[in-house]
This record gives C-alpha cells, structure tokens and sequence, in this order.
C-alpha cells in the first residue's frame, strides 16, 4: 500500500491551485464571450420560432419550423450560397495572385520603399462601406467616373457597371482592398527565406524562374494556405459592396445580404432570424474546417 508524502501533497495542492487560478484569469473573458455571442444567438432561435413580420405586429406567435421550412424551400438559399461561394473564391484567387505579385516587387531594395509599402498597405485600412462608395461614384460612375472617362477617351463605350456587370464589380472591389492583406502575408514568406540559398542557385546557374518556381514557391506554400484560409472567412462575410452597389442584383445576392434583406426590406422578423441561424450554422462548419487545416498547416511548419 503507497502512501503520499507531505512534499507530494504538497506539490498536489500547488498545481490545484495554479490550475484554477489560471481558469479564474480566462473566466471574465469567457462570460463576456457567452454574453456577448450565445445569449443572442439563443434569442435568435428563439425569433426564428415566431410568425412575426413588423406590418402585422397583432399577429405575433408561435410558427414552430415554419420559418425553417421557407428558407429550404423558397429557393433563395442555394442561390446566395452560390453567390457568396463564387464572389469568395474569385475575389480570394485574384487577390492572392495580385498580392504575391506586388509581394515580389516590394520584396526588392528601392528607393521609397517604405513609401511604397505604406500605399500599397492603405486600401485594407480603409472601411468596407467607405470603399464601396469610392468605387461607385468615383471609378464605376457612368458620368463621372475615371474608369469611363478612360474608355470613353479611348473610343470605347462607357460601361454601367453595377448594373451591366454586377458580379465584375462586387469581385473588384474586394480584390482591390484584399490583395494588400495577401500581400503582407506573402511578404513575410519571402523575407524570411535564406539569402545564402537563394544566392547559391544563382551562382550554381538558376535563373531567376527557376529558383522562383523550385525554391520560392515552395517556401512560401504554408502562407499561400494561411492567407488563402484567413481571407476566405472574411470574404465569407462580405455585405457593404453588395449593399452599396449592387442591391443583391446580377447574382450578387449573399447569404448576408439575403439576411439583411429579410429583416430590413421584408421586415418579416421571424424568417430573417432563421436564415439568421442557418448562415451561423454553415458559417460555423466552414470555420471549423478551416481552423482544422490551419492548425494543421502551424503543426507542419513547426515540425520542419
């Protein structure tokens, strides 16, 4: 039969100790958290229940699925899933394309490089809603804007942009304020490869595309996926470029702005809260499969 010693006890009730008080740290953090996330997203359930549209406010009750059973069978979902999975995957590639693009060129010693860094850096800092307006009245506008000024001076015809090409316009305005966020990412990756490797394939001979596509490319592969991961959740959210400029036309129409859509244009109450809830739900399973394949991508870099 063991027996504990005193000393071992000892260190027991330390590690006890440490241990809640490490909880009791996280703990305001975590009820704010709770408060802040679950208890309006219990309420929005609870929402989704009703039969509640704000025209007929005497007429409010109990709908059960009712609301669920609308947002599959409307035919609206599947559409503006199309629309958010497309406007994301477009706006992610070409903002990866352009951001290792101006990666490499940044990469370089120049003078006013850190200027050109800083300009390059600016469109990401600017607010979404901010953006959108910009571009529609300033770019796309068909009478004032410098896109069709351009055209228009070169003997081309001018081109009504959010309404002739809606879905162009929402993916270019993305792939212009996203491409520095890729950028930033992908400069990092290539300021930290070695020097000396670099240098030794070209005295070795290697041309400037080789080592760029046998050397570089694979070194930056795990913040091509970071980026890629990290930009597609927040593309997934993407609203003020549909709302500004499009109104949800030309298969503009995302999961957000179907929400929005609902609750502020239909003001039916009830049935925005459970496209409401259905958007968390498949937000929530492509988050945790991205975050699954980030964590992933960490645990491969940190074993090399």
């Amino acid at each position: 039969m063991t027996t504990t010693t005193p000393a071992v006890a000892s260190i027991g009730k330390v590690a006890k100790k440490n241990v809640w008080l490490s909880r009791s740290l996280i703990l305001p953090a975590l009820t704010f958290g709770i408060v802040m996330t679950q208890i309006p997203f219990l309420v929005t359930i609870y929402f989704s229940l009703l039969n509640w549209n704000l025209l007929k406010p005497g007429e409010i009750g109990f709908a059960w699925f009712k609301n669920y059973i609308s947002v599959f069978t409307t035919g609206d979902l599947v559409p503006s899933i199309i629309a958010t999975v497309g406007i994301t995957a477009s706006a992610v590639i070409l903002s990866l394309l352009f951001g290792l693009l101006f990666a490499i060129l940044l990469d370089r010693n120049f003078r006013g490089q850190a200027l050109a860094r800083t300009l390059v850096i600016t469109p990401f800092l600017i607010m979404p809603a901010a953006a959108s307006l910009i571009w529609k009245y300033s770019m796309f506008d068909t009478s004032i804007g410098i896109i069709n000024w351009v055209t228009t001076s070169l003997g081309l015809p001018s081109i009504a942009w959010s309404t002739d090409l809606p879905l162009a316009t929402v993916i270019i305005v993305l792939t212009w304020q996203f491409t520095p966020f890729f950028m930033l990412i992908l400069l990092a990756g290539l300021q930290s490869q070695s020097r000396e490797v670099i240098e030794a394939a070209s005295v070795d001979g290697a041309g400037a595309l080789r080592t760029f596509q046998w050397m570089t490319l694979p070194h930056l592969r795990q913040y091509i996926e970071i980026s890629v991961l990290l930009g597609s959740i927040m593309l997934l959210q993407v609203f003020d470029p549909v709302a500004i400029m499009t109104k949800g036309t030309g298969g503009t129409k995302t999961l957000a702005y179907l929400l929005y859509e609902r609750a502020f244009i239909g003001l039916d109450v009830g049935q925005a809260a459970a496209y409401g809830v259905v958007t968390v739900v498949l937000t929530l399973i492509v988050a945790t499969i991205a975050l699954k394949t980030l964590f992933k991508v960490f645990m491969a870099g940190g074993n090399r």
